[in-house]
């Protein structure tokens, strides 16, 4: 298993960065890998709404990936996992208010399945999920820098 995470303080107001997050379609303004997002099934921002986003593949490609939501608090917490596309990954938003703002910690697994399993038993695609992962959860920076010039003061 492959696991990261990241955390900013971000100057919002914790509701702010959850509906923010809740809405999928916001992923492309800062995740650079992803091109494109759409609501599939379910309800937008709801438990159980699923998404389909197009991805950058190492070709440059287009790779289409579907993420569904499987828990959320709101203001506090968002859990998906991702159930199709170049890596089966699951993770979450986690949100707690501060005098400043709202801490998020955004935090990534991936477990290698089937014949990946096998093959990582000398941990070669650990390694690199770990460093996928890292530079993954690092763009939350991206987020921070979308959400700040929006807020009010």
């Amino acid at each position: 298993m492959a696991f990261a995470e990241h955390e900013v303080l971000i100057r919002r107001d914790a509701m702010a960065v959850y509906l923010y997050l809740m809405d999928a379609t916001n992923l492309p303004a800062w995740r650079d890998s992803v091109r494109s997002v759409k609501l599939v099934q379910g309800s937008a921002g709801a438990k159980g709404a699923v998404y389909r986003k197009m991805v950058a593949g190492r070709s440059g490609l287009s790779i289409p990936a579907e993420l569904e939501i499987t828990h959320a608090r709101p203001g506090a917490e968002i859990q998906f996992r991702v159930t199709s596309g170049p890596a089966n990954r699951s993770g979450g938003y986690y949100l707690s208010t501060e005098n400043d703002g709202t801490r998020l910690r955004y935090a990534l697994e991936v477990r290698p399945e089937g014949s990946f399993a096998f093959m990582d038993r000398f941990g070669i695609l650990n390694k690199m999920a770990q460093r996928s992962l890292r530079s993954e959860v690092a763009q939350l920076e991206r987020l921070k820098d979308v959400l700040e010039p929006q807020s009010v003061s």
